[in-house]
């Protein structure tokens, strides 16, 4: 079998011969072109911190310590900001013995600031899916600015399938770049390790807008409700300023953009990573999967967008104009998906600037 990250029509046949096994039948739009959404069971466990459950423990052993209460899903419920909540997935997996996989939040919940990660059964780190696993997968979800209503069903991460060697080298990338114009930058900055820099676009649309920052002490957000809430009630707009730079508070989250249009060919997947995770004074991207075909002209992209997701930690932090803030790295699709990104699923941020989640008015 091919090597790189398995495309829609095989994550069907994992369903199909039950390697991916289903709490409620699957729904129609729940596999994308390079992965799959999850999504929440009955039950939520509020929890007294985050946890790993470590080599010799379930999570559920782990919960029976740490499970203050339960919390019921079944006809929706909300989730308080400052709170660490754990859910059972709907999906659980008997992976093949040369598959594995790797979650991150959906562009939506990012975009939320709603920190979620995937927990396996033994694990010793979150979002990783070792080869071979068995057994249920669980998501911790921490609201961070707005709290959140949430039912059985409700879908904020995203799980992907690697075979073998996906990664692609500094050279391989030049190659791809000098081939598909991975991005409209004049001189793409590419990594050895196979990656491409991001910068941040502070100059700003033709009305100075550079980006919002999250109110604080708002109404909830329905995760499952597109353009129901009024951009005003939760999102301060942000204005470009004389000097080109933005001073970021402590624990405020921002909705930023990139300068560079990218595009991600349709037999490769993209995922963000940190610029440098030495920089500990700010972080950029919880949602990191970027599918095959975002941008792509021949999906309705012509070059979009990387929406920036960033909190500043601990102290005020300047950002520049023109800063890099990440990188996108590529990888080989084991072979091509069915349907990209964009008009064939009628995606939500396809061709974007900037741009909220799908869950604002406007």
């Amino acid at each position: 079998m091919s090597e790189g990250i398995l495309p829609d029509r095989d994550i069907a046949a994992l369903v199909d011969t039950g390697a991916i096994a289903l709490g409620r039948p699957l729904a129609s739009d729940q596999i994308q072109p390079a992965s799959l959404d999850l999504r929440l069971g009955q039950r939520a466990f509020r929890v007294r911190a985050s946890f790993l459950p470590g080599p010799r423990r379930t999570v559920e052993e782990t919960l029976a310590r740490f499970s203050l209460h339960a919390v019921d899903l079944s006809e929706g419920a909300v989730l308080e900001t400052g709170c660490v909540y754990i859910v059972p997935l709907m999906e659980s997996l008997a992976l093949p013995a040369d598959l594995r996989a790797s979650a991150n939040p959906k562009s939506s919940t990012g975009r939320l600031d709603i920190f979620t990660r995937i927990i396996t059964d033994r694990a010793q780190e979150f979002d990783k899916v070792p080869a071979g696993y068995r057994g249920p997968l669980y998501i911790e979800i921490s609201p961070r600015t707005f709290p959140i209503l949430v039912r059985a069903g409700s879908r904020l991460s995203q799980i992907r399938f690697r075979r073998g060697a996906a990664g692609l080298s500094g050279e391989e990338l030049a190659l791809l770049n000098t081939a598909e114009r991975l991005t409209d930058a004049a001189d793409a900055n590419i990594s050895g390790e196979g990656g491409i820099a991001l910068s941040v676009d502070l100059a700003g649309d033709e009305s100075g807008l550079v980006g919002y920052r999250g109110k604080r002490h708002t109404a909830v957000v329905d995760v499952d409700r597109r353009e129901a809430h009024a951009v005003s009630d939760f999102w301060e707009p942000i204005h470009r300023s004389g000097s080109g730079e933005l001073v970021l508070d402590p624990d405020e989250f921002y909705i930023l953009v990139s300068k560079e249009a990218v595009h991600v060919p349709p037999a490769y997947a993209a995922e963000m990573t940190p610029f440098d995770p030495l920089v500990g004074e700010f972080r950029v991207h919880y949602a990191g999967f970027f599918d095959p075909g975002f941008g792509h002209s021949q999906a309705g992209g012509t070059g979009s967008r990387a929406v920036l997701e960033v909190r500043s930690h601990e102290v005020p932090f300047i950002l520049e104009d023109g800063q890099i803030v990440g990188r996108l790295v590529y990888e080989r699709m084991a072979r091509a998906p069915e349907k990209l990104y964009g008009l064939d699923l009628k995606s939500n941020y396809q061709a974007q600037r900037l741009k909220l989640s799908k869950h604002f008015m406007g």
